[in-house]
């Protein structure tokens, strides 16, 4: 109970220190922990497992997986992580963990109902589950402890809030995983609150070249769309060269932000982002897992805990490119 109190005051210093340093010891710490630093709690060393849709090479995904990593140092805890786009293979990963008897679960719910059944099998194992990013529609109804993200249709709401003080008229929503409903639900809530007239473009995420070819030719056939939207990091650079191949003056926005997001709202070749903080959601779903298992915590009082939206500009791009490139935003 002692060395708890102390960890978590030593916590709390580390914070006030950052605000005055720049960022410095926060810096330090991140540096520590990847090293593989020490745990700041004496309790057991519980194993929690991170199951996400991500496919290969997401950064976003990394972004969350870096979040959840260092928390899991920081708690004591063995953290292990799987991802598959399938929601099929995602289920049997949720599995494989329950079989290995992890003493929690954090687990994306881009496809609920091909996870049902999954969360269902751990509930009845005696496993904790946290939901993170998609699917807090679901997550109570499946048995978790509580969700942790954005609500995607108030994400959109922002995004068709943002366009309208843009002056756009005519905007194409980019939809890259074709049965996410969280992606449905973003350019779903666009659309509820967007002046003008948006349509939505599906294309094939895992292959960049047909995602530039789709966004160029519809680009090409109708000159009268102002904005772009694409619904994740990797293809706002993606969606920018199909606008120029185009000789389209559309403005590229996106959800989700990364070094190159940053970088182009920078430089101006986007005009803003929608950002989640998956690093926050990475490390609160072990830290709230762990403070579960620790002390019977929840958040939420039965509702998600969200850790977005936030609209960022070109105006906040210059300090939010330090951390993107460190790999926290």
């Amino acid at each position: 109970m002692g060395a708890v109190l102390v960890a978590v005051l030593g916590v709390t210093a580390g914070l006030t220190g950052c605000s005055s340093t720049g960022g410095k010891r926060a810096e330090d710490a991140r540096k520590a922990a990847a090293a593989g630093g020490r745990a700041a709690v004496d309790t057991p060393r519980w194993t929690f497992g991170m199951v996400t849709h991500s496919g290969d090479g997401d950064t976003f995904w990394d972004i969350v997986r870096s979040g959840a990593k260092q928390a899991a140092v920081k708690d004591n805890i063995k953290f292990l992580y799987a991802h598959d786009d399938e929601a099929q293979q995602q289920a049997q990963l949720v599995d494989s963990y329950i079989d290995k008897k992890v003493d929690g679960i954090i687990v994306t719910l881009a496809k609920p109902d091909a996870m049902k059944g999954a969360l269902a099998r751990a509930e009845k194992a005696g496993i904790p589950v946290i939901t993170v990013n998609s699917g807090s529609a679901e997550s109570k109804k499946f048995g978790a402890l509580t969700h942790i993200g954005q609500d995607e249709t108030i994400a959109g709401e922002a995004v068709g809030e943002e366009l309208n003080k843009r002056g756009k008229k005519k905007a194409l929503c980019i939809l890259h995983e074709q049965g996410n409903v969280g992606h449905e639900q973003r350019c779903e809530g666009a659309k509820k609150t967007f002046d003008g007239t948006m349509q939505n473009l599906y294309v094939t995420g895992t292959n960049m070249p047909d995602v530039q070819s789709s966004i160029e030719a519809r680009l090409q056939t109708d000159k009268s769309i102002d904005a772009v939207v694409t619904l994740g990091a990797p293809f706002a650079d993606t969606a920018v060269k199909a606008a120029d191949s185009a000789g389209s003056k559309a403005e590229v926005d996106t959800f989700d932000l990364n070094e190159k997001v940053a970088a182009g709202l920078k430089s101006g070749d986007l005009g803003f982002a929608v950002d989640q903080q998956p690093y926050l959601q990475g490390y609160q779903a072990v830290d709230l897992l762990w403070l579960y298992k620790y002390n019977a915590d929840v958040l939420g009082g039965g509702r998600p805990v969200l850790t977005g939206p936030q609209i960022i500009t070109k105006d906040q791009a210059a300090e939010l490119e330090e951390y993107a490139k460190r790999g926290t935003r």
